[in-house]
């Protein structure tokens, strides 16, 4: 019931501030020119362009069964990695740990792996070997979705390009070398490298700076209602959802896609495949 509220919420919402715009992905009519005052295009990396939540689910589940000892199973391993990683991922913003995450991924990775193997009793001297392990069975899952490279390849050299993504500054260039994309982007924008991220209004700031475009005349395109779209509708950007249903978290509790906040204003856009952005832009 709670839910249904919420919906009908975002529906009056959507009719009352922007009468026309969809609540549901791809309903936009071709040739709306809905974003046609943008000179640059900002996108997020981690299940924006690639699916970085599905490769880390493979990641787990090799490593856990390859490592699973002393009676436990890969499938309380997975649950002890979910219960630890609720706690840590807001630790990891603190004081305490911020800037060795910022520099270093591997700290922050390894520390919740021995978090996770002392919930369960096991042997916590092999914490950074499984760490090590998870990154490289990750990094082998990590693939572009869809419609990504298609997308940035039918953009490049029409708008200033940017890529506005959080995590550790080492982990996400690996990911960017990975996927091969690296040419496409004019600015990148990265939580480990700036000291911090989205939704810091200063990471909106310099990403117009290096466009030389301000409010309107900026896209974000992203998967997160919280980091991604709310911090660029106070920026005064335009804004595209972008909504996958592998868009899950491995630590999430009730394995459902994020739902838009009752008091947020609804995106300009939302879709599923990313090259539904090219029939409005101009």
């Amino acid at each position: 019931m709670c839910r249904e509220l919420s919906l009908l919420a975002i529906e009056r919402d959507l009719k009352r501030t922007n009468p026309g715009t969809p609540a549901k992905p791809g309903h936009n009519p071709p040739g709306s020119m809905l974003f046609s005052d943008v000179k640059a295009v900002f996108f997020d990396l981690d299940d924006t362009l690639c699916g970085y939540w599905d490769a880390a689910k493979t990641g787990l589940d090799i490593v856990f069964t390859e490592y699973a000892q002393n009676g436990t199973t890969p499938s309380q391993l997975k649950k002890a990695w979910a219960n630890e990683f609720r706690t840590f991922a807001k630790e990891v913003k603190s004081d305490a740990w911020y800037e060795r995450y910022c520099r270093d991924g591997g700290s922050s990775r390894t520390e919740l792996m021995r978090r996770t193997l002392a919930a369960v009793d096991a042997d916590t001297a092999q914490a950074e070997e499984i760490s090590t392990r998870y990154l490289e069975e990750r990094q082998n899952a990590l693939h572009l979705f869809e419609g990504s490279l298609e997308t940035l390849q039918a953009l490049k050299g029409k708008y200033p390009l940017g890529l506005i993504t959080n995590g550790p500054g080492d982990i996400q260039r690996l990911e960017i070398e990975k996927l091969g994309i690296s040419d496409f982007f004019d600015s990148f924008h990265i939580e480990g490298e700036m000291g911090y991220g989205k939704p810091d209004p200063r990471v909106f700031t310099n990403a117009e700076n290096a466009a030389n475009a301000r409010g309107p005349e900026n896209l974000m395109v992203g998967n997160s209602a919280q980091h991604d779209i709310k911090p660029a509708q106070q920026a005064g950007w335009h804004t595209a959802w972008v909504r996958r249903p592998s868009d899950v978290s491995p630590s999430s509790r009730t394995g459902r896609q994020e739902e838009l906040p009752v008091d947020m204003a609804q995106p300009d856009f939302i879709l599923a495949d990313l090259r539904a952005l090219l029939d409005h832009l101009a």
